[in-house]
This record gives C-alpha cells, sequence and structure tokens, in this order.
C-alpha cells in the first residue's frame, strides 16, 4: 500500500488502498472499537469534528476524543457509500446514525435514533490516516432529537 502525504518527495496517492483503509476505519468505529481504529490512524493523526467543535492530535487525545465521542452516541453506526479523491485527500460520504444520551447543555432528547448524511475528509501518510475532518449537520440531529441547535453548542 503506498499512501502518503503531499510533500514534494511523497510517494504515488492509491485510490483504492486509501479507500480500503477508510472503509476499515469505518467498519471499527462502528463496531465502537477504539483500539482498532488507533491502529489505522498515525500516531501524529489529527482527527476534527467542526459540528461538535472538537479536535484531537496524536495518540492519547484520540483515545479520549474517540471515549467521549461513543459516551455522547454509544451506538454509533456509519455506512459510507462513495468516495472520490483530490490531490491526495479522499472524501468519502454517506450517513451516520446514533442515539444521543445528551446534548452539551444538558437538554432532555427525545430518545430517538438519528440519521444524518455525512462527509468525512481524509489524508495519509506511511499508509495510516494522518488527517481526518468529520462533517454533519448538526442542527439536523437536534430537529430529530427534540431539541434546538443551540442544545449542542460548547
Amino acid at each position: 500500500m503506498v499512501i502518503a502525504e503531499s510533500h514534494p518527495s511523497a510517494a504515488r496517492f492509491d485510490f483504492d488502498q486509501a479507500k480500503a483503509l477508510v472503509a476499515k476505519l469505518a467498519e471499527v468505529k462502528s463496531r465502537r472499537d477504539i483500539e482498532s481504529a488507533l491502529s489505522i490512524y498515525h500516531e501524529d493523526a489529527t482527527l476534527l469534528c467542526p459540528p461538535f467543535g472538537s479536535s484531537s492530535r496524536g495518540r492519547e487525545q484520540l483515545r479520549r476524543g474517540l471515549e467521549a465521542f461513543y459516551a455522547l452516541v454509544p451506538d454509533y453506526g456509519v455506512t459510507l457509500t462513495d468516495y472520490a479523491a483530490s490531490d491526495e485527500t479522499l472524501c468519502a460520504w454517506g450517513t451516520i446514525s446514533f442515539t444521543p444520551t445528551k446534548t452539551f447543555r444538558g437538554d432532555p432528547l427525545n430518545g430517538r435514533r438519528v440519521a444524518t448524511p455525512v462527509f468525512i475528509l481524509f489524508r495519509f501518510r506511511d499508509n495510516r490516516i494522518v488527517w481526518e475532518s468529520f462533517h454533519f449537520d448538526l442542527g439536523d440531529v437536534a430537529r430529530q432529537s427534540g431539541v434546538s441547535s443551540a442544545a449542542f453548542d460548547r
């Protein structure tokens, strides 16, 4: 597998290998298998989740970030339906589904499982994911959960 982060001496980006790595990450994250997810991330990886305003860098922060994420959405699942790449960034999209356990300000939720579109951007180094940016419509999640978008403000 040859997947490289963009720089002059980088090896050629391999779309199929990158896609396979991202599909494996989706599988283990849907099982909430933190150890397997960490083995797919580069040791210097950055994981961004702009809708939640969160950012983790490095193995220990990623571990804590994933633990916090699964505490919020313990039945999380993701289904990726397609992929595209530009230069050395892979974009995957599909649907995430989960039942939120709380909001950031403590509003009561309706207890229903939500499903909303997602797109995720990835970059690679040393045959691992070195950067991920995870995007979804938090307003849609709030609406399906019976609360205002402000309930998820940090």
